[in-house]
C-alpha cells in the first residue's frame, strides 16, 4: 500500500511507516506546500495512493463527489504525534489493507476506528 502524507501531519509518519513496511512520501516532497486539497486528491487518485491526513475535508470531498478513489485515513487525536497514535494507525492500515485497496474512508481516533466504503452515500 502506498501512503501519502498531507501536510498536516508531521514528514515523521513518513518514517514510521516505512519501517512498518508501508511505501509512504510527505505532500511536501511531491507537490506545493500551498495546494489545495483537491490538487492532493487528484494526485493521490492518480498515482494510486492512499491519503494519511487530520484533514476532515478531505472526507467531505469524497462524499460531494461520491468519489471511488483516492481512500483516505484520517487520524483523529488531540494528539498527532506518530508516537502517540502511530501503533493504531499502522494496526488499522494493516487490517483494513483490502478495504483501502478497493476504496474506503477510514478514521482512527485514540478510542476506536471506523470504516466506511467508498462511494459514500
Amino acid at each position: 500500500m502506498k501512503l501519502l502524507v498531507d501536510m498536516n501531519l508531521s514528514p515523521r509518519w513518513v518514517d514510521l511507516l516505512r519501517r512498518s513496511q508501508f511505501d509512504a512520501v510527505h505532500w511536501s516532497s511531491v507537490g506545493s506546500p500551498h495546494a489545495l486539497d483537491q490538487e492532493i486528491m487528484a494526485y493521490a487518485a492518480t498515482h494510486d495512493y492512499v491519503v494519511l491526513t487530520n484533514d476532515l475535508d478531505f472526507g467531505a470531498i469524497l462524499a460531494v463527489t461520491h468519489g471511488e478513489k483516492p481512500s483516505v485515513v484520517q487520524v483523529r487525536s488531540g494528539n498527532l504525534s506518530p508516537d502517540v497514535i502511530g501503533v493504531q494507525t499502522i494496526n488499522a492500515l494493516r487490517q483494513l489493507a483490502d478495504q483501502l485497496n478497493v476504496g474506503a474512508l477510514v478514521n482512527v481516533d485514540p478510542l476506536r476506528t471506523r470504516v466506511r466504503l467508498l462511494p459514500l452515500k
